[in-house]
Order: C-alpha cells, then structure tokens, then sequence
C-alpha cells in the first residue's frame, strides 16, 4: 500500500487523472495533496472567510471527482482545471449568499449587536465596491479575467501563472495589462476609482 501510494505521487497530473476516471480514489487524493493548497488560496482570497473557503473547496473537489472522467488536457493543466472550478463555486457561494431572502433583525437579535451607524456606512461602502469589483471582472474576457484573479486573488506570480496556464509569460502579462485597463475604465465610470 505505501509503495502504492508513492509510486502514485510520482505520476504526472495528466496520468492520475486517467486513474481517477477509472475511479481510482487513492490518485484522487494525490491530486487534492498537490492542488489543495493552491486551491484554498484562491478560494479564501476570493471569499475572505476560512470556513466558506474551506466549503468552496470541497465543492469544488467532490464535482472534480465527479467530473473526473471530462477532463480535456487539450484546454489546460490539471492546475488549471482544478483553480477554474475553485473560482467558479466560490462566485457561486457569492451568487446563493446574494439570492437568499434576509431575516428580520429584530427576530434574531442581530439589531443589538451592529455596529455603529459610522462602521455601518463604511462597510456598506466597501461592499459595494467589491460588488462592482465582481462585475466588472465578469465583464473581461475569460483569458483576462483568469490571470487577474490568479495573480490578485491567488497570489501567483506572472511566471507561476504562465506555468498553471502553460502560456508565455508575455503572454500573461500583456491579458493582465489589458485586463486591468478594461477595469480601470469601467470602475471609473462606476465611481470606485477616483
């Protein structure tokens, strides 16, 4: 079983993905110890709370698992594959967070514990802002989007992205410069950048 196991974790992504649609478990966890961590980056950037993180990522494992078998290597790395669907279910936390009716305040007791009208006022502020963040970000292109949200929400650099993507770093850096330019414009428009 141990000889198992490391001769599993000697296998290239693109091989333990042909296990895993096989149904191969054991390869399954050599790919979440390898893309995990990078995933949970990602998700907690993008959520910025450990525990919606934590079930961004679980999601977004249980449907690779269950999707194992449409992975195309043609579109990208597995890195890739798996940091895309990371991003996908967490702007899909964002969208159930947003779609469900609010309780009465009163009712539960909340209403005692905001904080002052002044905190209050800022953080609807902040808020707002990154609601218009998120939209002008779903108005880039894929490409553009994608290495944005990697090298922002993420952390990776130009070089790590490049190789996530498996693209030229010029490349990468010319979607970034694009990208943020497009974002510049439409958050200026929007009032968020002065």
């Amino acid at each position: 079983m141990f000889g198992n196991r490391r001769s599993l974790r000697e296998l290239a992504d693109d091989d333990l993905m042909a296990r895993v649609r096989e149904g191969d478990a054991r390869a399954f966890e050599v790919l979440f110890d390898r893309h995990g961590g990078p995933a949970f980056s990602l998700a907690f950037r993008m959520c910025g709370s450990r525990a919606r993180a934590e079930d961004v990522v679980q999601e977004a494992f249980l449907s690779l698992w269950r999707a194992g078998g449409r992975y195309d290597p043609s579109r990208g790395s597995v890195r890739s594959w798996v940091l895309s669907t990371v991003h996908n279910r967490a702007i899909d936390s964002f969208r159930r967070q947003s779609a469900r009716p609010a309780g009465s305040l009163e009712e539960s007791g909340a209403a005692e514990r905001l904080a002052a009208a002044e905190l209050t006022e800022v953080e609807v502020e902040r808020r707002s802002e990154a609601d218009q963040l998120r939209q002008a970000l779903a108005k880039l292109p894929d490409e553009q989007r994608k290495v944005i949200e990697l090298a922002y929400f993420g952390g990776f650099t130009h070089q790590q992205i490049a190789a996530m993507l498996e693209l030229p770093e010029g490349t990468v850096k010319g979607r970034m410069r694009l990208g943020l330019g497009k974002l510049r414009v439409t958050l200026t428009e929007v009032g968020v950048v002065p």
